[in-house]
């Protein structure tokens, strides 16, 4: 059973120290101390409400991943290899793995995570906003397989959303990060990206430009920004309260 859910921003190590400025602004949350064998690792902490965001200095390659707490790691990594997820590592703190379609992802113990989520965030003209959500985004070929994956590994109900491509996984007990599956039109390896809750699209995307990310699209419902470190991300017209 899956505890809690953490989303891990992998962020190049030359521009970790931007990207966490960036990172703790939206959110409104400081950074924990340093920790890792190469103090690579940090939590986002915030004033009040359970952290659910982690990031991680890396070489060179930027992503999203997931860290799931399990009551049982090495029950959860057999379970997960027997719907064809792939070991990529064993660490005596936790297990990494690669869903079948390519997302890495880690099985991690759970104990003392989990609470109330965080507040909502406020822009500096009022407007709303709050990380809530990760959007798993799987190649058109991939997608019944991937979808099944995360479907029957997480145990959760899946619900259609309001327009095709999308689908969501409703865990039994509320998390602060819920999972969002993305059919794509294009073919490529499963991968991720976050989506905030906002009150005021504009508004919120001015606010982050302001703070160095990079407006790539605008639709009618959201619009998609680059954070500081080229990782796109996305501001919704859901509601964050």
């Amino acid at each position: 059973m899956i505890r809690w859910i953490w989303v891990f921003l992998d962020r190049p190590a030359a521009r970790f120290d931007e990207s966490a400025q960036f990172w703790t602004a939206i959110t409104e949350t400081r950074v924990s101390e340093t920790r890792g064998e190469n103090s690579e690792f940090v939590t986002l902490l915030p004033e009040s409400g359970a952290p659910s965001v982690k990031m991680q200095a890396v070489p060179d390659d930027t992503r999203i991943h997931l860290d799931l707490d399990v009551d049982d790691v090495g029950t959860e990594t057999k379970r997960a290899q027997e719907l064809g997820a792939t070991l990529v590592l064993e660490h005596p703190d936790y297990t990494v793995l690669k869903s079948p379609h390519g997302m890495t992802f880690c099985l991690t113990p759970a104990g003392g995570s989990g609470g109330e989520p965080t507040p909502v965030v406020r822009s500096p003209d009022g407007a709303r906003s709050r990380l809530d959500q990760v959007c798993i985004d799987i190649g058109a070929s991939d997608y019944e397989a991937e979808s099944r994956f995360w479907a029957e590994f997480t145990g959760w109900s899946t619900s259609a959303s309001a327009r095709s491509e999308y689908s969501r996984l409703r865990p039994d007990e509320p998390l602060a990060i819920k999972i969002l599956l993305q059919r794509l039109d294009e073919d490529r390896p499963t991968s991720a990206h976050l989506d905030l809750a906002c009150s005021d699209v504009d508004a919120t995307a001015a606010w982050h430009e302001s703070l160095g990310a990079r407006l790539i699209d605008r639709r009618p419902d959201w619009t998609v920004l680059e954070d500081p470190s080229g990782q796109p991300y996305c501001i919704t017209a859901r509601q964050p309260d």
